[in-house]
């Protein structure tokens, strides 16, 4: 290894080659603009067009994508068929566990009942399986194919070694995590929390994050983006107090980040690697390197590695085709089912009512029916603004915004991207992690309400 770190003078192109990549993926993947009033990112853009251009015919599409995933997948497990057993890419979409093949499966079943609105109402409506389908997943599908291939550009060409040697020194000791995993925050903050699972599940497969890291970073730092608590705070017609708003909520997720990987299940999670090697992530400076000139050269080293185009597009392809398969059916599966037991029954109302003497202890009005919004965002993360925009307390209704956009863990989105991906997070961990973020959020939210009101 000794002539890898020795010093490089570096030429205008070599720095170019990092460079000019680099800020391509900002821009198009990071770089917040304003679009007929409304705050995005290209690739949202990109996405919400070809969503527009596609709508008549992408249910359908979606559908035979999610009824290829589960079937295949049942094909490969009875039949070992030649084209999958001898492809290594075909192979690793379809050999999937038990468990996971009964996901997509389901995720088939319920795909067809929702298109073709066969069974009961409750099943296909527009609060359940069709808010998935043709709200949630027709999104998805486009953000998926834009952020595949425009990711490399961001993972590919030194940033996240360049940054990573910048902002080890803080990220190590308060959030335990490799200085890189700040690139997948942000992604997440401007873009789509999806986005930023995407880069984690990415890196994970290629050994820079191990298992512990894969999963802190998916749970915690997969932010929801500035757009959607725009939305949210709309719905509890609380949109004049964003400001104060978003600093509660940053404040709060920044808290709840220094404390979950600390306490199990995320503390408990395993040191080990998806490749079992750990890739060398350069948080040693060696001598003779400033942080600046050792993050420059392991940047450019990267982006010399990268500078095959067959392989760029065959790689991105690949990451477009492992999202549509793997996590689609999933979101399909985890997203209907967890909205229809919260439109069906009772027991997200029963799961909330622990939480009454907390909400009175909090002083926090109307503590009974702000209860019933606390444990529905497992569900989908819009309804529990949808349930509190009927509270007439203006400080609950900012409480209960707050504490929804804290909570992350989803199973109509980031949950269910984050149980198709390769990063071992159970269900049964994500509503304890969803449970704990609850409860370190909730007062710190409250305080600050408190002080607002």
């Amino acid at each position: 290894m000794g002539n890898l770190y020795e010093k490089r003078k570096f030429t205008v192109k070599d720095y170019l080659k990092f460079i000019i990549p680099s800020v391509l993926g900002v821009l198009l993947l990071m770089f917040p603009l304003k679009v007929e009033g409304q705050t995005t990112i290209l690739v949202a853009l990109f996405a919400s067009t070809l969503t527009g251009l596609l709508e008549p015919i992408l249910p359908a599409i979606i559908l035979i994508v999610i009824a290829i995933s589960g079937i295949m997948a049942v094909v490969y497990r009875f039949f070992k068929p030649n084209f999958i057993e001898k492809n290594e890419f075909l192979k690793s979409l379809f050999n999937v566990s038990d468990f996971w093949i009964l996901a997509r499966v389901v995720g088939v079943i319920l795909a067809f009942l929702v298109y073709f609105q066969i069974g009961p109402e409750y099943i296909w409506s527009d609060d359940t399986g069709g808010l998935i389908l043709y709200d949630l997943i027709l999104g998805l599908f486009s953000i998926f194919l834009f952020a595949g291939l425009i990711l490399p550009f961001l993972t590919n060409f030194g940033l996240l070694e360049f940054i990573g040697a910048m902002i080890t020194p803080v990220m190590r000791p308060v959030f335990k995590l490799p200085g890189r995993s700040a690139i997948d925050c942000i992604a997440s903050w401007v873009g789509d929390g999806t986005i930023g699972v995407v880069i984690t599940n990415k890196q994970y497969e290629e050994g820079y994050y191990n298992t512990k890291e894969a999963s802190v970073i998916a749970t915690t730092f997969s932010a929801v983006s500035i757009t959607f608590c725009l939305v949210v705070l709309d719905q509890v017609g609380l949109i004049h107090l964003f400001g104060p708003y978003y600093l509660a909520v940053s404040l709060a997720g920044v808290i709840a980040a220094i404390i979950m990987p600390r306490i199990p299940p995320l503390s408990r999670k395993k040191d080990d690697y998806f490749t079992g090697d750990k890739k060398d992530l350069g948080e040693d400076i060696p001598k003779g390197f400033t942080t600046v000139s050792w993050g420059t050269h392991l940047a450019i080293n990267r982006a010399e590695a990268n500078m095959d185009i067959k392989k760029f597009v065959t790689n991105g392809i690949a990451t477009v085709l492992d999202m549509w398969i793997g996590v689609m059916p999933v979101i399909m599966a985890f997203g209907t089912i967890a909205l229809i037991i919260a439109e069906a029954t009772p027991i997200f109302v029963w799961l909330g009512k622990p939480f009454i003497p907390l909400l009175n202890l909090l002083r926090v009005p109307y503590a009974v029916e702000a209860s019933k919004t606390m444990v529905v965002g497992f569900a989908d993360m819009f309804l529990p603004s949808v349930i509190g925009s009927t509270i007439p307390n203006e400080m609950t209704r900012f409480v209960v915004a707050a504490v929804s956009v804290t909570q992350l863990v989803y199973l109509s989105e980031v949950g269910a991207v984050i149980l198709g991906s390769r990063i071992p997070v159970s269900l049964v961990e994500l509503f304890i992690i969803f449970i704990e973020r609850t409860l370190i959020t909730l007062p710190i939210v409250t305080i600050i309400a408190h002080i607002i009101f």
